[in-house]
């Protein structure tokens, strides 16, 4: 029997490596910066086209590299940041593994274009499926360009596994954010479509972060420094008025290294306990330096996930850090000690104690029990005691049948006849829910401002008005989206709109969509839009508020992949215009609210399945009652 296990060729190699190291156009965008970092560079240009389907290409004016070294980047394994097995443990710069150029020459068609300042002239490579198809000299400026064109051209099957344009830019830009965010020191710009998305000019940390989150931070970060022996920890959180109820604005950095850790997310979170709301999320921008020997970086090839020496000192000082920074800006909540000066017109401080009152007051049972010995807890026997029926709160309620004497008022709540079996509602997820219809002209009821009690014909119902519009909306939303448009208001003032980068293509790319549900949005400069109009049936006043929370509403549902993208913003819209609890509803619109729902071709869940309203029965209500 002949051998069979044979050494696989280098091009088949590398496209099986470049499985773990370049997934989408964002990998190859994160290596690309990181090398140029690596090279010194103080002035870094990325353009991409097609959402770097076609064109990844970074442009520095960093150190360069010479012939040969040029030719050697594109081999597997090939670095010029480790030597020994002991330089895994003191690494300091960006890349190290030698894997980059290899998986990404091995996907792409790539062309390197390079100089280094002592030399005349620089050097042109092009690769194709890791083979060196042209290599010649040519006279160019001091630094690098690499260009990778047509991502997966080679392996048709990923490139169809590759998302919409907009959703590829966004990771795009997500990572360039990162680097932009670890460097402020460098010049850096993103360029997509022949159009500049960011232009980030070199300055401080701070000035970084509102760059690239926006100028509306300015006055609502806070500076965090710690420096100890161990560790240094330094940078911004943003104040708790900025937390919102999505990730997205939060950035770890260990050793400028950009990582992702839920443990010490958690340290932060714990930092900000009882300042934001539950399930809310703080921004921050935080950098941990410490002793590369402390740290091992080499657990995944996107090198975003690490393993600390000692996680748990690590935990305490983020947090003792940020909850030092919060409180020593005041941040943090504080007791007033200050005399309400409401006090101060009180009878008993502004009106002087008459000898008279000063009797009443020595004369009452309380003053006694008070002041004499052994009686602090002494209660007074007394007929009009309110407390001699204690006992009653804890006696069994009487069996049925037992003779129980009646209240002197009843409020009596019309039941119509039931069938005969009881329970609770039919809302309990149902594909097709037994028709129930309320009575016409019977009259409706709103308690506590939430919720809206009506007959029906065969029980009574407890509406959730908040759940129950949000089910009419989306049944409106979802016919509007499948070509029944919603007819829009225009604004008598429109309203301008700015967004953070990341932002400005999520709703560049929902913007078809919103215009079919009535929004009439158009875009207006960079990263700027102008909302001209909104639905007809929502109303008017702080639309820029209103768009900014649908968008972070949106991204709840980015991880839900089982909906589309149409879907999650039908889901969003009508969960964010659902009328809230709270609000005092006209007889009129209760009216039409339950009228609306029950002409939901699914009328008793939410889109998300919680119910819209609890179905009381006759038999059901009965047993509460003892009656049965």
């Amino acid at each position: 029997m002949p051998d069979i296990i044979q050494l696989l060729p280098d091009n088949i190699a590398n496209q099986i490596a470049a499985g773990e190291v370049i997934q989408r156009p964002s990998s190859a965008v994160k290596e690309l910066l990181e090398n140029a970092v690596d090279a010194d560079a103080t002035d870094i240009r990325l353009y991409v086209q097609d959402a770097g389907k076609a064109l990844v290409q970074v442009v520095d004016n960093g150190k360069g590299m010479s012939e040969t070294d040029a030719r050697m980047a594109f081999e597997r394994h090939a670095t010029s940041k480790i030597r020994v097995i002991d330089d895994l443990f003191h690494i300091k710069t960006m890349g190290f593994r030698g894997e980059a150029l290899a998986s990404i020459a091995a996907v792409a068609q790539v062309e390197l274009k390079t100089r280094r300042s002592e030399d005349e002239t620089g050097t042109v490579i092009d690769v194709e499926n890791s083979r060196v198809v042209r290599q010649e000299p040519a006279a160019l400026a001091t630094g690098t360009s690499i260009a990778m064109k047509n991502l997966f051209f080679s392996v048709p099957a990923r490139r169809n596994f590759l998302k919409s344009n907009p959703v590829e830019m966004r990771h795009i830009v997500d990572e360039f954010t990162r680097v932009a965010l670890a460097f402020p020191s460098i010049f850096f710009s993103l360029t997509g479509n022949g159009h500049q998305l960011m232009h980030l000019e070199k300055g401080s940390l701070k000035q970084r972060v509102v760059q690239i989150l926006g100028s509306s931070y300015t006055s609502k970060l806070v500076s965090v420094q710690e420096n100890t022996d161990y560790l240094n920890i330094y940078g911004f959180v943003g104040k708790p008025e900025t937390a919102k109820k999505t990730r997205g604005d939060q950035y770890f950095f260990v050793n400028c290294r950009f990582i992702r850790s839920a443990y010490l997310h958690h340290a932060v979170n714990s930092a900000f306990a009882e300042m934001i709301p539950r399930e809310s999320f703080p921004l921050y921008v935080l950098f941990i330096d410490l002793d590369p020997a402390q740290v091992d970086i080499n657990v995944h090839p996107t090198k975003q996930e690490i393993k600390f020496e000692d996680e748990k000192i690590v935990y305490a000082f983020v947090q003792a850090a940020v909850k030092h920074a919060l409180a020593q800006f005041s941040i943090t909540p504080t007791l007033d000690f200050d005399l309400d000066p409401n006090i101060q017109g009180l009878d008993a401080v502004s009106k002087p104690l008459s000898e008279e009152k000063k009797a009443a007051v020595a004369s009452s049972s309380l003053y006694q029990t008070f002041t004499q010995k052994n009686q602090a807890h002494f209660i007074e026997p007394t007929n009009r005691s309110e407390l001699r029926h204690w006992k009653d709160f804890y006696e069994a309620p009487a069996k049925p049948g037992t003779p129980r004497e009646e209240p002197k008022e009843t409020v009596a709540i019309p039941v119509p006849a039931a069938g005969a079996s009881g329970g609770i509602g039919d809302w309990t997820g149902a594909a097709t829910p037994a028709r129930i219809m309320p009575l016409e002209n019977a009259p409706l009821q709103q308690l506590l401002s939430t919720y809206i009690v009506t007959p029906t014909n065969r029980s009574f119902i407890l509406v959730h008005q908040q759940a129950a519009h949000e089910r009419v909306l989306y049944e409106r939303y979802k016919a509007a989206a499948a070509g029944q448009q919603i007819p829009s208001q225009k604004s008598l003032f429109p309203a301008s709109l700015t967004l953070s980068p990341a932002d400005s293509i999520l709703l560049t790319e929902l913007l078809p969509d919103l215009q079919q549900l009535g929004y009439a949005i158009e875009p207006f400069g960079k990263d700027s839009f102008v909302i001209q109009g909104t639905p007809a049936d929502t109303g008017q006043g702080n639309e820029t508020g209103a768009l900014e929370h649908l968008l972070e509403q949106y991204k709840n549902f980015v991880s839900e992949i089982r909906f589309s993208k149409r879907e999650k913003l039908i889901r969003t819209l009508a969960r964010q215009n659902a009328v809230r609890p709270g609000t005092a509803l006209t007889e009129k619109e209760m009216r039409v609210l339950v009228d609306d729902l029950f002409a939901c071709a699914q009328h008793n869940v939410t889109p998300g399945g919680d119910p819209t309203y609890i179905e009381f029965k006759k038999d059901y209500v009965e047993k509460l009652f003892g009656r049965y």
